[in-house]
């Protein structure tokens, strides 16, 4: 079956209407409706709420032009349910006010409501929370469409009486569906494969954004008297193509950590892949420079020191040169992030010593540790014992302690056998043999000691 004979998905004739192409192509049913298979697929959860006849409160969560609104209207024709629709970026109290009274007027009357929002993480906490007491009572059915993470953007009081789902970004295939069954409805113009491929590249998982494209293009032909599109034809028509990348929302911080993750599984490729995602979507080089300096000392460490150097250095270095000359700088500092030996150890160290100094309680320094600036404290048994470091052979004090007194030993720092710390860790390990060496020899001169009394 095509999708022509899906039921419910309306052909209509696009060449002389004002209603836009994507309003013109939105399904009718689950049916006709492309992509979001894990949700919509045969045994899947809005599948079950669809064909069970039961619906209930939720949030749609997803990128844009992915299909948030058609599927709340389809639940709302589906359920023959009134169907209220606000958009947190134009609405207010007022508006919601109005909502819930509409609401309570269609239940007298014996129908139900789905009060859809728009943008709902644009809402404040008042307002958010003004849905509260009718999404419990069940006097409307509540869908929330949100691109950003629910989990920080919502407030845990309405997050906690609604379910939610996850929508996908469309993949190349269902968007050259989507592009195919717009063609059905574009008269006699037709696309060569390299103006479908630039098309779908374009529109980067966005069915919306394709449908408006493809609309462009038309308008530009139907002038231009072009029956065929091409790539040449889409140079010269179609706008830049900018990908979808919100400088402060979920987006950015996956695209973040898939940066830094790729730098700690050692991927170069990985690595460069994710940063020039974020450089063409629009991120402020300046934010990058001090996340890869980050990565240098949380992810490398003393493993090579050399790699915060040329962190900072990148950081610098962009300063002086800007975009997007200073962008290499940055480039080559990720590229040898990546490549470099990787250890946590002093990251870890630190995290687990600040975690230890705030539970425990305040010791004092010991004596043999304070100083001395004045004669007084000296005569004082301020420094008492205190062994010079360099004044001992090796230029270590084997067997002194530098914790306080009550404190037992603690090791924090673990270094890894890898690059530099592979060094620093056989060090600490010959230490330990000459601190347990001159342990043993004072437990035999006390021993003399005694037997000499």
């Amino acid at each position: 079956m095509s999708f022509r004979d899906k039921p419910g998905f309306m052909v209509d004739t696009i060449l002389n209407t004002t209603v836009p192409l994507a309003e013109r192509l939105r399904p009718k049913s689950i049916d006709a409706v492309i992509g979001q298979q894990h949700l919509l697929g045969q045994g899947k959860p809005l599948r079950i709420l669809f064909e069970g006849g039961h619906l209930h409160s939720m949030i749609l969560w997803g990128p844009p032009g992915i299909g948030k609104t058609t599927l709340a209207r389809l639940m709302a024709n589906t359920f023959k349910f009134n169907f209220i629709a606000l958009s947190a970026v134009l609405s207010g109290m007022k508006e919601i006010r109005d909502a819930v009274e509409s609401a309570q007027i269609q239940l007298k009357q014996g129908k139900k409501t789905i009060v859809f929002v728009d943008e709902v993480h644009r809402f404040n906490k008042a307002q958010q929370d003004a849905f509260l007491p009718y999404v419990e009572s069940g006097m409307f059915i509540f869908v929330g469409a949100t691109t950003e993470n629910p989990s920080f953007e919502i407030n845990s009081a309405l997050l906690s009486r609604v379910s939610v789902y996850l929508l996908k970004g469309f993949s190349d295939t269902e968007l050259s569906e989507m592009l195919d069954r717009a063609c059905t409805v574009l008269g006699d113009l037709t696309f060569t494969d390299a103006a479908k491929k630039i098309l779908i590249d374009s529109a980067d998982g966005d069915g919306r954004k394709l449908l408006n494209n493809i609309e462009s293009v038309m308008q530009f032909a139907l002038i231009k008297r072009v029956k065929s599109i091409d790539d040449i034809f889409l140079a010269s028509t179609l706008t830049e193509n900018f990908r979808y990348f919100d400088k402060s929302g979920d987006v950015f911080y996956n695209q973040i950590s898939a940066l830094q993750k790729s730098v700690r599984g050692s991927s170069p490729d990985g690595a460069m892949y994710w940063l020039c995602r974020m450089l063409d979507g629009g991120v402020d080089p300046r934010y990058l420079a001090r996340r890869i300096l980050r990565m240098a000392w949380e992810d490398i460490g003393l493993a090579d020191p050399r790699a915060a150097s040329i962190a900072l250095d990148a950081a610098e270095t962009y300063e002086r040169l800007g975009t997007p000359e200073g962008e290499l700088a940055l480039a080559q500092a990720v590229l040898y992030l990546a490549a470099a030996p990787k250890s946590n150890a002093g990251y870890n160290a630190y995290n687990e010593a600040r975690a230890f100094v705030s539970k425990d309680k305040s010791r004092p320094v010991p004596l043999h540790l304070c100083n001395v600036p004045t004669r007084l404290m000296k005569n004082s048994s301020y420094a008492k014992n205190y062994r010079y470091a360099h004044n001992e052979p090796n230029a270590y004090a084997a067997g002194e302690t530098y914790f306080p007194d009550d404190l037992p030993l603690q090791q924090w720092y673990r270094p890894v056998q890898r690059g530099l710390e592979n060094k620093i860790g056989e060090k600490l390990s010959r230490l330990k043999l000459l601190d347990a060496d001159w342990l043993s020899a004072k437990k035999v001169s006390e021993i003399k000691a005694e037997n000499k009394n």
